[in-house]
């Protein structure tokens, strides 16, 4: 037996959800995360990870918001050092995430409806990191239905399928649905993540939190 097929060989499955937004920083900062913890146990896990939307305000318009703006209405600060920290801990996570290209808070619903329709061509979690590029690095309005049909080509959709569904009321409903059952679930904070049936927590939490989870989760043991 070859090595390769030797660490195939003892590859666990291990179902992981994540419940997040396209628009939660901390959200692509954790599954990035998620992301390395995987890799330093690739030999012994064989992830399945499914993505489940949540809408951080549900209010935001179709047509989205300024995003200064909308911040310093919630929370009644500037927003500039709540930037510089979330930007210093992606950087130390490998994320260009740039808050200066940033100008708008998008209406996600959209996006987390093409998300849904991805997890049966087996790309969601593939998608989900190319939107959290798309807005955090590049700036990128992910609430434009042109947008969203140029990112959605690459992974199993054609642009006018993908124009079709972020246009779909229908769609829309059922993407709210979805982010109202992880509300009714208690989920009040994201990113969320579980991992098989034995461990789950919320936050971007450090990397070796991420690693002992998937152990945990592998075997049902704390490491």
């Amino acid at each position: 037996m070859s090595t390769a097929e030797g660490a195939e060989r003892m590859q666990q499955p291990l179902a992981i959800t994540i419940v997040s937004d396209i628009i939660c920083p901390w959200c692509y900062i954790g599954t990035r995360r998620l992301s390395q913890a995987l890799a330093s146990l690739r030999d012994v896990v064989s992830p399945v990870i499914t993505y489940h939307a949540f809408l951080l305000d549900p209010s935001i318009p179709p047509e989205g918001a300024d995003l200064r703006d909308r911040l310093r209405r919630k929370y009644r600060v500037d927003p500039e050092a709540m930037f510089r920290r979330i930007e210093a801990a992606a950087h130390e996570t490998g994320i260009a995430l740039d808050f200066s290209r940033i100008l708008r808070t998008p209406n996600t619903i959209p996006g987390h409806t093409l998300l849904r329709h991805a997890r049966a061509r087996s790309t969601q979690a593939a998608l989900a990191d190319v939107l959290f590029t798309a807005y955090f690095v590049n700036g990128e309005d992910v609430g434009d239905a042109q947008v969203l049909a140029k990112l959605a080509v690459d992974f199993g959709f054609s642009r006018e399928e993908a124009l079709r569904l972020v246009a779909d009321e229908r769609e829309h409903a059922a993407t709210r649905d979805e982010a109202e059952a992880a509300a009714r679930q208690g989920i009040r904070g994201v990113p969320y993540f579980t991992f098989g049936e034995q461990v789950a927590f919320s936050g971007a939490q450090p990397l070796d939190v991420f690693t002992r989870a998937i152990a945990q989760g592998v075997t049902g043991q704390v490491p």
